[in-house]
């Protein structure tokens, strides 16, 4: 009986490659640069280089450590409100109150301490009282009748800048405070808010250590902690993070009594530098303080920005404010070279997003 052959089975060669990679069903990583680029300080940090190169080679005495040194005061001032007005916009509002609340405080430590004949340090903490008494109505207004922060701070703003003026006539006669030089705490005072130190044979305004310590502070209070995580929270869609738990009215009242802070300080800086406030001075600063914030990569509807980019946004202002003194133009355009710094910023901070974001 003749036999049949048997086909042996068909044995598939393995591949010639090697074991094939496990995948978890996401996409892959983005290269590093598109990760940097997602990064909301970047892009300002590309453009305040920019500027710092121009006005180096555009205005010769920029290259002098003295003009340095005016530039970071310049830039401190700035930036020591644009922080905090940062953080509240991350958290999805704006506080257009927050140029007069300077004021506000000034005044209010300076008239305290002289007219009733007190310690310049019970004017300090009565004017600390009242800015913070003043961002915490901004904030319970706001949490209380869901009202736009740009209506609750508009009537702030009007409100604050009519009281300077009014209260300020009333109690000095005058539209400026008195000088309390020689009162007893001012020196003291001074040398907290105003002082200044030598480095290098270079005087540096004290403020400019406080910007920088400031802004590390807020860096980690963002990164590190909860209430920086509440912040981002409430500032991308507030009644999602209500929903998981965040404390929507404590974070909102606190962003707003951190602006009032912010005032606080920057007040107490103005007065113990001049020894006199004027009390019609403060309007059209908030809207400085929005714009650094805005070209450090913080976006008016919310939830996205960083501590650090305000940091380059009010160095950009410094830079050109002193820089085109320095390079001998006319001030007057000054405005011109803030507003198109904050629309390119703009565009770069769209374009950058875009970019970062797109698969």
């Amino acid at each position: 009986m003749p036999m049949t052959q048997q086909a042996a089975p068909a044995v598939s060669a393995p591949p010639a490659s090697g074991p094939k990679k496990e995948t978890d069903g996401r996409t892959s990583q983005r290269p590093m640069w598109l990760r940097l680029l997602a990064r909301p300080e970047v892009g300002v940090f590309l453009g305040a280089v920019a500027v710092f190169v121009f006005f180096l080679i555009a205005a010769p005495p920029v290259r002098e450590a003295g003009s340095m040194a005016t530039i970071l005061y310049q830039s401190s001032t700035i930036g020591l409100m644009a922080l905090p007005v940062a953080l509240l916009m991350i958290g999805g509002e704006f506080d257009l109150s927050a140029g007069v609340a300077v004021l506000t405080s000034a005044l209010t430590a300076s008239m305290v301490s002289y007219q009733l004949t007190m310690n310049v340090w019970v004017g300090v903490i009565v004017a600390l009282i009242v800015s913070l008494a003043i961002g915490a109505f901004n904030g319970w207004l706001l949490v209380k009748t869901g009202l736009p922060s740009f209506l609750i701070t508009l009537g702030t703003f009007l409100i604050l800048q009519g009281v300077n003026l009014a209260v300020t006539k009333l109690v000095t006669g005058n539209v400026a405070t008195n000088d309390i030089s020689d009162m007893d705490g001012f020196e003291g005072a001074k040398s907290v808010f105003a002082s200044t130190f030598n480095i290098g044979g270079v005087g540096v305004k004290i403020t400019v250590f406080y910007w920088l310590i400031f802004a590390a502070i807020a860096t980690w209070l963002l990164l590190r902690t909860k209430f920086g995580n509440w912040t981002f929270a409430v500032g991308g869609n507030k009644f999602s993070a209500r929903a998981v738990g965040v404390p929507v009215t404590f974070t909102k009242i606190a962003l707003f009594m951190g602006v009032g802070f912010g005032a606080w300080f920057v007040g107490m800086h103005q007065l113990f530098s001049f020894n006199t406030v004027q009390s019609g001075e403060g309007v059209g600063q908030e809207l400085i303080y929005i714009a650094a914030a805005v070209i450090g990569g913080c976006l008016l509807t919310g939830g996205y920005g960083s501590a650090i980019g305000p940091v380059f946004g009010a160095f950009m202002f410094g830079m050109v404010q002193q820089g085109i003194v320095y390079a001998g133009w006319n001030p007057d355009w000054f405005m011109a070279f803030l507003g198109v710094m904050l629309l390119g910023a703009t565009l770069v901070n769209l374009w950058v997003r875009n970019a970062a974001t797109r698969r």
